[in-house]
């Protein structure tokens, strides 16, 4: 109204405060923290299945007959068609520990009288967690990237003929029916691969799970002592606009990872579906720049163009003063975009989070423009 004030409440900023200050205020919201020991149960990125497809029914075999009408023919039906043993990615699936090592699709019914087809059989449906690669023989024959898409692992078998298929002019009265066909039988081996936006990668100690917990909900283990993480995890970074990004922890790095020492390539697969890389150093180690380089050359020797994916460096341990000498240092090596946060105190983590958004936003233009859905949590 005319002659009275206006009171202007401007909202904050869009990006969340998700440090480690602000998270204490949520702690009875948390789940509970499993330690590596138990994560190991719950965690599972590598199984063996061995899938087989439902048998086909058998054919009817059987004559209609009723008063005054003795001949009626064959009436046999065919048998049902076997199930199917189908993997789906689910969004909601986050590890392979619930895939058993046997599906079996349900087997199909037989064929009836009175030209009755038996019922197919039910299909067995697997739920895999998205990012799941299919192996057969060493060789990938299917890769479930999208949530909801399916991939037959076994078909199941055809239902077999009644007698009534084999009527004909020369034959008025058939005996003869077929059983039904068995179902495909095949092993596979799954393989998980994390789907995440960001991959934090880093040396061993470099604070990759403590930054994890300052700018998500997830609660890896943390210690002082080298391979504290043993498993990756995802946490969810969630803004007011209700976007979600998904960052994950991979298991510290060492040279020769690609060789296979350490954790080796077990690991460094998880950062192959990494669509924007976070390369964390240890500010108050010497030379924190040879940090940065051994892991692109990790990256690079496992898997050429990994580490020119787009990428920003974090310099973590700031509250620290020998990182303070280094970070001007630091800046002058390297050509990328340079962090400087503390994980502990949460100094400087709204800085990550806004350009944490911007690499997500510019992933989401490029995927668009190419015709392509981007992926979403």
């Amino acid at each position: 109204a005319p002659g009275k004030p206006v009171l202007l409440l401007l909202s904050p900023t869009a990006f969340s405060t998700t440090c480690a200050r602000c998270g204490k205020d949520r702690r009875l919201r948390q789940k509970r923290a499993l330690s590596e020991r138990q994560l190991t149960r719950y965690f599972v990125d590598h199984r063996k299945v061995r899938v087989v497809g439902g048998r086909g029914g058998a054919g009817g075999h059987s004559f209609y007959s009723e008063p005054r009408k003795i001949f009626g023919g064959p009436d046999g039906g065919n048998g049902g068609d076997g199930g199917h043993v189908i993997l789906k990615a689910d969004q909601q699936t986050k590890s392979l520990s619930s895939v058993l090592p046997f599906y079996q699709g349900f087997h199909g019914e037989r064929g009836g009288r009175k030209n009755c087809y038996g019922a197919n059989g039910a299909c067995v449906y697997v739920k895999v967690p998205v990012g799941t690669l299919v192996k057969e023989d060493g060789e990938v024959v299917a890769d479930l990237t999208q949530h909801g898409e399916e991939y037959v692992a076994a078909y199941g078998g055809a239902g077999g003929k009644g007698n009534r298929f084999f009527l004909s002019n020369e034959n008025r009265s058939p005996t003869l029916f077929t059983p039904g066909d068995p179902g495909q039988e095949r092993v596979l081996h799954l393989e998980l691969k994390t789907t995440a936006h960001a991959g934090l990668v880093g040396f061993p100690n470099a604070g990759k799970s403590s930054l994890l917990r300052a700018i998500s909900r997830a609660k890896p283990a943390v210690a002082a002592y080298p391979f504290t993480t043993l498993n990756p995890h995802v946490g969810i970074v969630h803004y007011q606009d209700y976007e979600q990004v998904a960052v994950a922890d991979i298991p510290g790095l060492i040279k020769g990872a690609h060789q296979n020492r350490g954790l080796g390539v077990t690991f460094l697969k998880h950062i192959e579906r990494c669509r924007f890389l976070l390369f964390v150093v240890d500010l108050s180690v010497p030379q924190p720049w040879i940090q940065l380089q051994d892991l692109k050359y990790e990256l690079e020797q496992y898997d050429k163009g990994l580490s020119e994916r787009p990428c920003v460096v974090i310099g973590n341990k700031i509250d620290l003063a020998e990182s303070r000498i280094n970070l001007p240092l630091l800046r002058e090596q390297v050509a990328e975009r340079v962090i400087a946060l503390s994980a502990l105190t949460g100094d400087n983590v709204e800085e990550l989070l806004w350009h944490l958004r911007e690499l997500y936003d510019t992933y989401v233009k490029t995927e668009q423009s190419r015709g392509q859905s981007p992926v979403k949590w």
